[in-house]
């Protein structure tokens, strides 16, 4: 495994409409494990294979959502092939979304509130995820990037970070 370097704005990789793939060897296998070390390194709860200059559709998520209690459960990782939205609710949230490829920015995006994708895992085993909430919210930002679409795009405003002050923004 191996930390990529994550591609920033104007790269032209994160404009461009990724490569379904069809290929499911040892070259995938080291980009999924890369993806994973990098998104965790970074850090981000998603990550997208352009966002590592690689044209494929391939995402990496990783995110720890709460009970119905409010505690925090441990972390679940998903890495997905070729993912794709095929239900989207109606209802939708705004939400504050920042991103790795574009750092110290961050923007309040309108999102659904849940989704259903359905992609193939690592093995090209086929899988659905029925997503709500901040997990619905990455899904669709990481899918984005497979088809060129980047935050900044979907925002209503966007801010610069200001680190002296200190606030924390949940990026990709």
């Amino acid at each position: 495994m191996a930390i990529r370097e994550v591609v920033t704005i104007p790269n032209p990789i994160l404009r461009g409409k990724a490569r379904k793939v069809t290929s499911f060897g040892k070259e995938l296998q080291n980009l999924v494990d890369d993806m994973i070390e990098t998104m965790r390194v970074a850090p981000g709860v998603g990550l997208a294979a352009p966002q590592v200059n690689v044209a494929l559709r391939v995402i990496v998520v990783e995110y720890a959502e709460e009970d119905e209690d409010g505690n925090q459960k441990p972390a679940k990782l998903y890495s997905v092939i070729n993912p794709e939205i095929i239900k989207r609710s109606g209802e939708t949230e705004m939400g504050i979304e920042g991103c790795l490829s574009i750092p110290g920015y961050a923007g309040e995006v309108e999102r659904a509130q849940s989704v259903t994708i359905k992609g193939i895992n690592r093995h090209g085993q086929p899988m659905r995820i029925k997503a709500k909430g901040w997990l619905a919210r990455i899904f669709q930002h990481e899918i984005d990037h497979l088809n060129g679409v980047l935050f900044t795009d979907l925002a209503d405003s966007v801010w610069s970070i200001e680190e002296e002050r200190g606030q924390v923004i949940a990026a990709d």
